[in-house]
């Protein structure tokens, strides 16, 4: 017979297989045989998170969804005055020009979005996810 072939013979022999080592669930690998299983810790949960967690996503997903609109809508958005430059140059007539019609639906916009993302936000923050 094939040295090789002994030497894995015996050294198996010698070795556990996993099925043996397999630890029941909870037990620590060095407890003492009569030690009670360590529970693993639960995190805290609401009412609302526990027993309706379609509702906490379901408002999470509109949370992220009004962070995604509120950051295009300020990109889009321009200023009522252009900085620095604006109030030391003295741009006089835009000044005095009143806001245009899509700009003054886009102001609307972002103000319901920013209403939403903070109602959802707050209502999160009371659910507990």
């Amino acid at each position: 017979m094939n040295p090789v072939f002994l030497i894995a013979a015996t050294a198996a022999k010698g070795i556990p297989t996993a099925a043996a080592t397999l630890l029941p669930p909870g037990a620590a690998p060095n407890a003492p045989a009569g030690a009670p299983p360590v529970a693993p810790a639960i995190a805290p949960t609401t009412w609302i998170a526990s027993h309706a967690p379609w509702l906490t996503h379901g408002i999470a997903g509109i949370f992220m969804i009004a962070a995604v609109a509120l950051i295009v809508l300020l990109a889009v958005q321009t200023t009522k005055q252009e900085g620095l430059t604006g109030s030391i140059g003295g741009r006089v007539e835009s000044a005095y020009k009143g806001r245009l019609g899509a700009e003054e639906q886009l102001k609307r916009w972002t103000g319901f979005v920013a209403v939403c993302f903070v109602v959802s936000g707050f209502v999160l923050s009371l659910t507990g996810i």
